[in-house]
């Protein structure tokens, strides 16, 4: 029997949204096209700014006529008083679900093991809640919705592993993949600076949505001067915060951080000057992910 990895994100909290206009409701206000999500497919979107900047980001799926978001635990409160303000007088309820978990599993042999295939944005009904395959890239594996304690009794055709959180926040970053509010600046970044299109987290022809104007018109006049990229280095790590130099010149920042690798947004020029690109005391080694359009 082989061996998945599994990991329940602690920095992942459960937001549900019900009602007969839930789908409307949020159809007018995020990045992806919310016609989508069924029982069978999740989807990856954000809120923003008017002005097209970050808010927040967060996986969609629909479990017993219901949304179900997948986001940033530390900021829920936030998202939860945002989507209040946009209420008015829609046929919805918000709520933050404290029973329900947020678990990941990953692994070489993930899909030959677990009851789901590996196009992204599956899902399925599974233990009490939904699994699904990761929406934006399938290599960095599956996420569930659960309720609490369901995986420790449940009978499974697999064996579980438990993984560390530096495990599963290395792959993400050597991958590519943003963590919220870690790897986006809140009312600063834009979506396509950090791979939203190519991690299918933005549909272009849904029609309007806060913050849809300057998305598009970034898209179409090739307006994007940085991308978040995954850098190697050796020894000492830099703080997330450390600015990037390259020439005696700033081309970028350091953000999340986990072992030998870190995602940092870097000016498009720097990549193709030559020099090092030096965080505080430390060399980095721009390693651009397989699925990065640019």
């Amino acid at each position: 029997m082989k061996k998945v990895n599994h990991l329940q994100l602690l920095n992942r909290q459960v937001l549900k949204i019900s009602g007969r206009e839930k789908r409307v409701f949020l159809q007018g206000l995020i990045s992806n096209d919310v016609m989508r999500v069924s029982n069978n497919c999740a989807i990856y979107a954000a809120l923003l700014t008017p002005q097209g900047k970050y808010l927040h980001d967060f996986f969609i799926l629909e479990f017993k006529n219901d949304f179900y978001l997948d986001c940033e635990a530390d900021r829920i409160e936030d998202l939860f008083r945002r989507f209040r303000m946009f209420k008015l007088r829609s046929d919805i309820e918000i709520e933050i679900v404290e029973q329900m978990t947020v678990t990941v599993f990953f692994g070489d042999y993930l899909y030959d093991q677990m009851p789901i295939g590996s196009s992204e944005g599956e899902a399925i009904n599974w233990l009490d809640g939904v699994l699904f395959t990761d929406p934006r890239l399938n290599k960095i594996g599956t996420r569930a919705i659960l309720p609490k304690n369901s995986l420790e009794s449940a009978k499974l055709d697999f064996q579980l592993i438990s993984a560390t959180f530096e495990e599963y926040d290395t792959l993400r970053i050597n991958l590519g993949l943003p963590d919220s509010s870690r790897d986006l600046l809140i009312e600063k970044s834009i979506l396509l600076e950090s791979g939203f299109e190519e991690l299918n987290g933005v549909d272009f022809e849904k029609g309007c949505y806060v913050g849809q104007e300057l998305t598009a018109r970034t898209k179409h006049r090739g307006l994007i001067k940085k991308r978040l990229i995954p850098v190697k280095f050796t020894g000492t790590p830099p703080e997330s915060g450390t600015e990037i130099r390259k020439n005696n010149k700033k081309v970028g920042e350091i953000r999340s951080v986990s072992n030998s690798s870190a995602l940092a947004i870097l000016s498009l020029d720097s990549l193709d000057k030559p020099g090092q690109f030096i965080a505080g005391k430390t060399t980095l080694l721009p390693d651009k992910a397989e699925w990065a359009n640019f």
